[in-house]
């Protein structure tokens, strides 16, 4: 069971504290989380706000060294071993600049279980945090970031009192949790700000959901135009080759809803080829036991957004790894150089570096389009953040097409290109002045062997997908009325390295 939970700043304050069994836990937990997280940062041994902005969902470069479990000293508030044993258990995610920690205490041995040990699924926990992080994200808008929480503390200790009860997640729906609690509305916060009291974010009733057999859904629910939206979203973890050659490569699927349906209607989702679907996970509104038999979706569906079901690519080959896609939709070529180029650049007596990326979409690759796809190529939101080596001092930037965000505190820069197509041939040019002294690493090798941080690239291309999954049907029974349905695949980047 979860002890304590802690949130922290992107600068290692506690934000949020909260203790959920008679044992309170020391806050030196959180220290030694945040030794071991700053040694991944940067060399300033924290994390800037332009840092965060600039990262967003994609922090593996910056806690690239915390372990998701890590067993660490339990001291007291006093200073005395507070658990016996001398350890607990911390895991930790990392979500828009807020590391979420939960401390859960090794189980007392038994006679099937001498050992001890955790006592409860890891995965459990891990999800239970992502869970929360989503609630605040419904809650506080997108990103729930340090200033989204402490402009909402009451909402936010509100609803860890609500999906926790005793150490042991209890209401995680979000139908459920915004009928218990009201979500911050504006009018609320003026209301409270004139009056000085209570914003009333307490509801007084009780929801529905929580007497009944689907607690993700309301009771009365009604739409004035019924209509559903399903994406398949495919995303491709890669390892690319400076030279655009595909070195790794993973693909994962979800497929997201939003339901606007009213009544309580009962769906049936069918693929045209449900062989490709492995490692599924569903949503509780699943009868898991329907798909395992026939490999059709049947579910009564929360209101309004949802994710329906995860899942992996079935396994091609026998080595245990999904088959590497061939060909990339778009190709990154960095140039990056350090040396003597002159003497007017101060410091390093002309000590210095060069970068070039060069940034193209290509048409022919391993995705597959859907039919209703017309025209030529599109990539949206296509960036790529730029991690400079410590023994750099600044760097001066320049494209030619799009914006960069440089922040010189945690020498991370972010180009904003986007929309590309065929025709588009962005390119970004500059200079970097070095550290005083840098000379030896910039002569030796290791630059090559991992002083140079792989460059991270986000891009998102509509109505294709990498392994042809389709919905060939979405029936609606238990109602009368026929809503419009809305189907189609998005492939994007996932965690997406290119090697310099």
């Amino acid at each position: 069971m979860i002890q304590s939970l802690f949130i922290l700043s992107p600068t290692g304050e506690v934000l949020i504290e909260r203790h959920f069994r008679s044992t309170v836990t020391s806050r030196t937990v959180c220290d030694h989380f945040w030794t071991k997280a700053s040694e991944g940062l940067n060399h300033h041994g924290g994390v800037s706000t332009a840092s965060t902005a600039i990262l967003g969902s994609n922090p593996f470069m910056l806690y690239d060294s915390v372990e998701p479990v890590m067993e660490v000293p339990d001291i007291g508030n006093d200073g005395d071993d507070a658990n016996g044993g001398g350890t607990i258990y911390l895991f930790s995610i990392l979500r828009d600049g807020l590391s979420y920690l939960a401390a859960c205490p090794p189980c007392i041995g038994n006679q099937n279980n001498p050992s001890g040990g955790l006592g409860i699924s890891p995965l459990l926990i891990t999800e239970f945090l992502h869970k929360i992080a989503d609630t605040f994200v419904i809650y506080f808008g997108d990103p729930a970031d340090e200033s989204a929480v402490k402009d909402n503390f009451s909402t936010a200790y509100q609803l860890l009192e609500e999906m926790v009860d005793y150490g042991w997640p209890l209401t995680t729906e979000p139908n459920a949790l915004t009928d218990l609690i009201r979500p911050p509305t504006v009018m609320a916060k003026i209301h409270q700000a004139m009056t000085g009291g209570s914003s009333n974010i307490l509801s007084e009733a009780l929801p529905n959901g929580t007497v009944s057999n689907m607690p993700w859904r309301k009771a009365g629910v009604t739409h004035p135009n019924n209509e559903i939206y399903i994406d398949i979203v495919e995303e491709i973890d890669a390892i690319v080759s400076s030279s655009g050659g595909v070195i790794s490569s993973d693909v994962s699927g979800s497929i997201q809803a939003q339901s606007n349906l009213s009544g309580v209607p009962d769906l049936i989702l069918t693929f045209n080829d449900a062989t490709l679907i492995d490692d599924s996970s569903f949503h509780p509104c699943v009868r898991y036991a329907r798909f395992e038999k026939d490999k059709v979706i049947s579910f009564v569906p929360p209101d309004g957004p949802f994710e329906l079901m995860r899942y992996r690519l079935r396994l091609d080959n026998g080595e245990g790894h999904n088959k590497p896609v061939g060909s990339m939709p778009i190709q990154v070529i960095p140039r990056i150089s350090y040396g003597k180029f002159g003497s007017s650049e101060k410091g390093n007596s002309g000590m210095a570096g060069r970068i070039s990326l060069s940034v193209t979409a290509r048409s022919i690759s391993s995705l597959i389009y859907s039919s209703s796809r017309k025209g030529p190529l599109v990539i949206e939101d296509v960036a790529v953040v730029i991690p400079f080596p410590k023994f750099v001092r600044t760097a001066n930037l320049n494209a030619t097409v799009g914006r960069i965000i440089y922040d010189e505190a945690g020498k991370i820069a972010k180009w904003e290109i986007g929309k590309l197509d065929e025709k588009t041939r962005p390119q970004l040019n500059g200079t970097m002045v070095l550290e005083d002294g840098s000379e030896e690493k910039v002569s030796s090798s290791s630059i090559s062997e991992g002083e140079q941080p792989p460059l991270l690239v986000t891009w998102k291309i509509l109505l294709s997908s990498v392994s042809g999954l389709n919905i060939s049907g979405l029936s609606v029974t238990g109602e009368h009325y026929k809503p419009y349905k809305g189907v189609r695949n998005i492939t994007k980047s996932g965690t997406f390295q290119v090697r310099c």
